[in-house]
């Protein structure tokens, strides 16, 4: 489980392609000590397993992405030099802010417009249709990893507000219109919807 609340920022180093998969490494800030083989790290959203991990200039972690992940997700479009919201899972203890994370990606959802202002940007983002009846204003939603507050929702769009220290330690600062996100809708909303199909 994760908070959505972005630890660190990673960047891709290497790619090899391995049959249906891909394995990639990924630099970071993390102490080497606080990355170990097994863990679970959500990588813009997906929570993937570390593999192999290690530190040379810096720390550095290895992550296999199966082809499930590569066909529903961004994962497809990364390449050496894409960077990447980190999160590693929740201990025992950890404080519980942003939302519940689980690191199942929903599908792909697409920046229609940013509006800049006071420091702060306002991202209109398009969502899939299917993935509509989860996403309400005052809700909660994951957006590749980083957990967002829902602001506006019209028809299948909906707006999201970050605030300058969010766009600072994460890669959202450098999104554009066109780009792709990955999403994952609240749990309880999706529990709650599952619930009434059953009435």
């Amino acid at each position: 489980m994760f908070t959505g609340l972005i630890s660190m920022v990673g960047r891709i180093e290497e790619i090899e392609p391995r049959g249906e998969l891909k394995r990639a490494r990924i630099s970071c800030s993390a102490p080497p000590e606080d990355i170990s083989v097994g863990a679970s790290i959500a990588c813009n959203g997906p929570c993937l397993t570390v593999a192999a991990c290690g530190a040379d200039a810096e720390t550095w972690f290895e992550i296999d992405v199966g082809a499930e992940t590569l066909a529903r997700t961004t994962a497809r479009n990364w390449r050496v030099g894409t960077k990447l919201n980190l999160e590693r899972s929740l201990k025992i203890g950890d404080e519980l802010g942003g939302h519940w994370v689980t690191g199942h990606v929903d599908g792909v959802a697409k920046i229609r417009g940013i509006d800049a202002f006071d420091g702060m940007k306002r991202f209109a983002i398009e969502a899939p249709p299917h993935l509509c009846r989860f996403i309400a204003v005052k809700g909660s939603v994951a957006l590749d990893g980083t957990s967002l507050t829902v602001n506006d929702v019209k028809g299948d769009c909906f707006s999201i507000l970050l605030i300058p220290h969010t766009l600072a330690v994460t890669t959202w600062d450098e999104r554009q219109v066109g780009d792709e996100l990955n999403i994952e809708v609240d749990l309880i909303a999706r529990y709650a919807a599952r619930l009434l199909e059953l009435d």
